[in-house]
This record gives C-alpha cells, structure tokens and sequence, in this order.
C-alpha cells in the first residue's frame, strides 16, 4: 500500500509555503515570493507552477491537502475580502483548489484557526485557544482536537469581539475590538500617545524593561484587552489552555505574565482562571496547522 503523501500550504499576503509530510515525517519544504500584483489568475499561476514543481520532486500522489488563508471566505466558497491581495475578492477559492489537486481531498481554513489547531497538537492540548498578536489579533479556538467553528462554519475571529464600548475604531469598522486595542500598532499607538513622542517598538520594549511609566501603561492595556477577551472565551467554552503567539507578543518580555496577572483579576468566585503561556511554533503554526488539516481530512475520508 503506498504512503499517504499529505500536503499543507500557508497562503499569505507576500509569499507562500509549502510542506509535504508522510507518517514518517517531513518529505519536502519549499517556499516562494507572490510576484507582482496584477490578477489572482495570475497568482494562481504562479501558485500551480509551483504545485508542479513539487509533485515532480515528491513522486507519489497526494492524499490530502491542508490550505491555510488569511483572507475573509463567504458561505459561497469564495473570496469575499482579502486586504493584502485584494486582487482576490470574487474568486471561487473552492473550486480552484480543487481543480489544483484533482487526485486530492482538499480543504481550506482561516490561519488563525488552523494556527491554533497546529499549537494544540504541538502542546498535546485537546482544548486550546490561540491567540496571535502582531500587526493585527488573530487566533483560534480548538475543542475535542478540532477547530471551532468547524471547516465552512466561519473562522473564530476573537480580533473582532468587542472589549470595550465606544473604543477606537477598529478596520472592520467598528468601535472597540479587540484588534483595535491589543495589536502591535495599536499598542504603538497608545504608547505614542502617553509619552508625547512618536514611539518606535524598540523603544517600547527597552521602555518596559526600564518600567517607564507610559510603557507599562500601554502595555498593561494590552495585556488587559487580551485578557478579557479570554475570560469571555472561558465563560462560554471552558479551553483547557490559552497560548499567546505573534512576533509583538513575543518580542515583548514577561507579556505572558502581564495577561495572566490580568486574568487573576477578573476571575470570579468559584472559577480559576484559565493557565495562559507562551506559544511555540512561531511562524510555522499556520502551515503546520495547514498540514495538520490535511492529515485530519484525509483520516475523515478513510
């Protein structure tokens, strides 16, 4: 019987990775630049040059394929806004995939939530919330081993729960998501606005460290935003874990335990708080998670 070849791609907005893994393990790994921006027929193009590429240097059939995407995808399976790649609003992510990888069972997930799906199976974590904090506040949110809501159910978007009325606008439009108060340039924002002076995020970080005043305070409400995103989270599902990623989050020492020290403080009578640390993967967990979601399909249809 030959071996399940199981491929995960992460899709993002200036280049695209690619894995390959069987049950025993890595097979091949490559990555490429998005060229320049005319057409998604183009970047499909390019995308499926790629496909060939690598299907001439794996030699086997794949058995599944994972595909991480950062961009909004309706009900109807297509594009329905994508920020960075604009080019692709309006196309039939579905049905193009498919036609990519005929041989194939294929699916698609948000990047958050297949980041958290490859967070969990690193961290042995069955129920798990993800979250990742850079140039926005993404994340997901696994229950049972699965993402949650569940492949074509919509994408857990905690960057978009609303943490304070009447807050700052956030891109979606609305006042007060979390993504409006707890990202990287949003943080920058607010620090900038404290100190009186334009603040770059090295500043931030040596700021911190030195416990200046304006950096605590604007990372403390940071930290503070995140943590009752979680404590709603809690509420709701009861995760076992929560895990912390993206590059602010990361570049910012001891900010796991600011949220944590946050989350003490709203847990109520008879509830602990849910245990928070620090996620491993980095950049990876998206195209793990892609390839994880390869591997979960693939079992579905055996």
């Amino acid at each position: 019987m030959e071996t399940p070849h199981h491929l995960g791609i992460d899709i993002g907005g200036t280049k695209v990775a690619l894995l390959v893994e069987t049950d025993a393990g890595c097979v091949y790994e490559t990555a490429f630049p998005w060229g320049p921006r005319h057409s998604a027929d183009q970047d499909l193009a390019q995308l499926a040059g790629h496909v060939a590429e690598l299907r001439a240097r794996v030699g086997a059939p794949l058995a599944s394929v994972g595909v991480a995407m950062p961009g909004t995808v309706g009900p109807d399976g297509r594009v329905a806004a994508w920020p960075n790649r604009p080019e692709w609003t309006g196309v039939a992510l579905d049905a193009s995939l498919r036609a990519l990888f005929p041989e194939a069972v294929v699916a698609w997930g948000d990047d958050g939530d297949l980041g958290a799906l490859a967070e969990a199976r690193a961290s042995g974590c069955d129920d798990l919330l993800y979250i990742g904090v850079g140039t926005g506040v993404g994340g997901g949110l696994v229950l049972g081993g699965v993402p949650c809501p569940g492949l074509g159910r919509g994408s857990f978007e905690i960057g978009h729960v609303i943490v304070e009325m009447g807050g700052p606008r956030c891109v979606c439009g609305r006042q007060g998501c979390l993504q409006a108060l707890a990202s990287g340039p949003a943080t920058l924002r607010r620090a900038t606005h404290l100190r009186g002076a334009d603040v770059t995020f090295d500043d931030l970080r040596w700021a911190w460290r030195d416990r200046e005043p304006w950096a605590i305070d604007a990372i403390e409400g940071t930290a503070r935003a995140l943590a009752a995103a979680v404590t709603g989270v809690q509420e709701l599902v009861h995760p076992e874990r929560t895990l912390i990623g993206g590059g602010f989050a990361a570049g910012i020492p001891e900010f796991v335990g600011a949220v944590a020290g946050h989350l003490a403080g709203l847990a109520r009578p008879g509830q602990a708080p849910v245990p928070v640390g620090p996620a491993t993967l980095g950049g990876l967990s998206s195209l793990r998670g892609a390839v994880s979601l390869a591997r979960l399909i693939a079992g579905r249809r055996r």
